[in-house]
């Protein structure tokens, strides 16, 4: 079993920034693509962005190409998700998630943190 817990999450004034983070623990942390997604009031939960864990490479939301960065930290298991020109339609619990190998879903999930940007 993949343990996920994120921090980083609160509250920030529109055009600024928050970088989240995503910790595993657990059994041995070798997911395919870990994935940040989000869920506002009253909406479905949606990707965000994704990056393979070995490779590298990065999906993006269209709503968040230019401004959000994920990235890896493959030494302590960790993924980053850097918010930056945030808008109050960011507002929405963030969740990290992985998958077991390419081409399967998403099956371990961290709890949320809450991200609130006032206008």
């Amino acid at each position: 079993q993949v343990q996920l817990v994120e921090s980083g999450g609160g509250l920030v004034q529109a055009w600024g920034s928050l970088r989240l983070s995503c910790a595993s623990s657990g059994r041995t942390f070798n997911p395919d693509r870990v994935g940040w997604f989000r869920q506002a009031p009253g909406k479905q939960r949606g990707l965000v962005a994704s990056i393979n864990w070995s490779g590298g490479s990065t999906l993006y939301a269209d709503s968040v190409k230019g401004r959000f960065i994920i990235s890896r930290a493959n030494a302590n298991n960790r993924v980053y998700l850097e918010l930056n020109i945030l808008e109050p339609e960011d507002t929405a619990v963030y969740y990290c998630a992985t998958n077991r190998g390419p081409g399967t879903g998403y099956v371990f999930w961290g709890q949320g943190t809450q991200v609130t940007v006032s206008s």
